[in-house]
């Protein structure tokens, strides 16, 4: 028995050396790499590090990068990229001690990661133990991941900020939760540095072959311009990057029957927001039409998700929803009732592919528009295997003929779809707002917004789910016109009025612009008079005698104020005629109270 215990005991010794000089090693890597960048938030988080690492590579930076997006992948500097080996199949943060190890081999000047950790105190060793990023990106707080962050968008938000870099700078596109940010990057002693995506012109996103979005451009072009690369560079550099497996993107089958089809993989955006705002602009822009038909696909370990994603089918006003994976009664019971007969249950753990999709192309007209939603996983995956076998339509591809002596134009959709590649002059995905103009027009580059809630309840307010700028209305009406699916509307200034800004923390009139902005970009966070606490004060104790003490005055206590008339129409009884009798003190002296 003794020797067991020594042999123990020794095991443990060499196990806690092993791992002294791991962390040595490590600490050695990352002091090899001068510039860290580390990408956390809800949405984006692989299209924004593929779009900071082809920026920083634009400007001659030495870059490497890794995603954990759709699929993990390690890009090298010459933007060639790898599927990440993770044994037995399972994701764990200790990958990132290998990733390092691989980067600092390069010597490059900067590495660009996204964040795989989920749980708050994760998220922490991530950023202090693992990554120790000098420039950390905060994309956005949606609503995701609940049971892991916390059930509020408050929660989330704080959640989310512990990958923010002590003494370090943090970029983010969040507009309403900035507030709470910012308090938490003042704990952090973190710059944070607002990413304005209206700074980002459609000229400007017309350059990528493939479908993105101003917040993400904005904030890699904040990064790039952190880390001394140009903007024209930086645009260059990400023009040219590869972009992510699960980008957004729209293909073009034909179905058996002569059936035209347009598939639209909205699968990476998993959360409502993000779901109801890819959705939407590709019906802005044209890219689907409809009849609209959407397909859900279900995870069993995924439920929450499955019926937020059944809540938003009447946002989609689709002619019919599919429903795949397992359980799939979990998003049916989710969808009102008055759209409940558009469902189509498909579903299935163990459902074969040929199956169901012989079923649902079954269902589909002569030419419709498919939206996939939900999570990839699982029955996703064999959706998009068996759509992948169907011929494309080259139809509408074909060249139209040209005038004698000029070239034919070159087909619109001869390779994944271009959103800006109809219109010679581009659509304006944003011309929709109030106004026809910006939404922030006035706010410059690096300035706080500071967006109206639907009621004035302090810096740290929360409003519901979905009352954030991207709320999306159903097709062909007028974006912000009504409150996200369960909502009451709130209240809005009237259509073709610019909406008004508000000041931030009541320093200024209601209405009116601050004097200078007390974060803009490139100055330290400055404190805030008199900002509201964000959790609520615990109230005064009443004035008067403890309980117990005797009356000040020998008589009843006065009776207060009574604004609603409730002890007008209550009978008092009458009060006893005899004198008071005195009462000893409750608390001997020398006592504690």
């Amino acid at each position: 028995m003794l020797f067991l215990y020594c042999v123990l005991l020794v095991s443990c010794l060499i196990m806690l050396v092993a791992g002294i000089v791991e962390q040595r090693r490590h600490f050695a890597n990352l002091d090899r790499i001068p510039n860290r960048v580390l990408v956390n938030g809800i949405r984006g988080k692989s299209s924004i590090t593929r779009l900071c690492a082809g920026a920083l590579r634009g400007g001659g930076l030495t870059t490497v990068a890794k995603t954990t997006g759709t699929a993990a992948r390690f890009i090298h500097p010459d933007a060639t990229e790898e599927p990440v080996y993770r044994k037995f199949g399972i994701a764990n943060v200790v990958e990132q001690i290998g990733i390092v190890r691989r980067a600092a081999a390069y010597r490059p000047d900067a590495l660009v990661m996204e964040c795989m950790a989920v749980m708050p105190a994760l998220q922490e060793i991530n950023q202090s133990k693992l990554i120790q990023s000098t420039i950390g990106v905060l994309c956005n707080v949606r609503e995701d991941h609940v049971a892991e962050m916390g059930p509020t968008l408050d929660d989330i938000a704080r959640s989310l900020s512990r990958s923010m870099p002590y003494g370090g700078i943090c970029v983010t596109a969040e507009k309403e939760r900035f507030d709470v940010l910012q308090e938490e990057a003042d704990a952090r002693d973190c710059e944070l540095v607002y990413a304005d995506p209206e700074t980002v012109s459609d000229e400007e996103l017309r350059g990528f072959s493939w479908f993105t979005f101003k917040e993400n451009v904005a904030i890699a072009l904040t990064v790039a311009e952190l880390l001394g690369v140009d903007r024209a560079t930086a645009l260059k550099g990400m023009y040219e990057a590869p972009p992510d497996p699960g980008v957004l993107s729209v293909e073009r089958y034909l179905a058996p029957g002569g059936k035209r089809l347009r598939f639209a993989n909205v699968f990476a955006a998993n959360d409502p927001e993000s779901t109801l705002m890819n959705i939407n602009q590709l019906l802005d822009l044209g890219a689907v039409d409809r009849p609209l038909n959407v397909v859900i696909n279900c995870r069993p370990d995924r439920v929450e998700r499955n019926g937020q994603m059944g809540a938003i089918v009447p946002d989609l006003r689709p002619d019919r929803v599919f429903v795949i994976g397992h359980p799939a009664k979990s998003a049916i019971d989710a969808i009102p009732a008055e759209w409940r007969d558009r469902a189509v249950d498909l579903g299935g753990e163990q459902r074969d592919g040929e199956e169901f999709m012989h079923e649902l192309l079954g269902h589909l007209g002569e030419s419709s528009s498919l939206v996939a939603i939900g999570n990839i996983h699982g029955q996703g995956e064999v959706l998009l295997e068996h759509l992948a076998e169907l011929p494309p339509d080259e139809a509408e591809d074909a060249p139209a003929s040209a005038p004698a002596g000029e070239e034919p134009p070159a087909p619109v959709f001869g390779r994944p779809f271009d959103p800006y590649a109809d219109d010679p002059h581009g659509p304006d995905p944003y011309a929709g707002f109030p106004g026809g103009e910006q939404p922030y027009a006035g706010a410059a580059y690096g300035q706080v917004p500071h967006a109206q809630g639907p009621h004035a309840q302090g810096p740290h307010a929360q409003g519901p789910h979905g009352q954030g700028p991207h709320a999306q209305t159903a097709y062909g009406q007028a974006p912000h016109a009504q409150a996200p699916y369960g909502q009451a509307p709130h209240a809005q200034t009237a259509y073709g009025q610019a909406p008004h800004a508000q000041a931030p923390y009541g320093q200024q009139v209601y209405g009116q612009r601050p004097a200078q902005d007390p974060y803009a970009y490139g100055q330290p966070p400055q404190p805030r008079p008199q900002a509201a606490h964000p959790y609520p004060q615990q109230s005064q104790p009443p004035s008067g005698p403890r309980p117990g003490e005797p009356y000040g005055g020998g008589g009843p206590p006065q009776r207060p104020a009574d604004p609603y008339g409730i002890a007008a129409a209550t009978p008092v009884p009458a009060w006893p005629q005899q004198a008071p009798q005195p009462q000893p003190h409750p608390y001997t002296p020398g006592e504690p109270r």
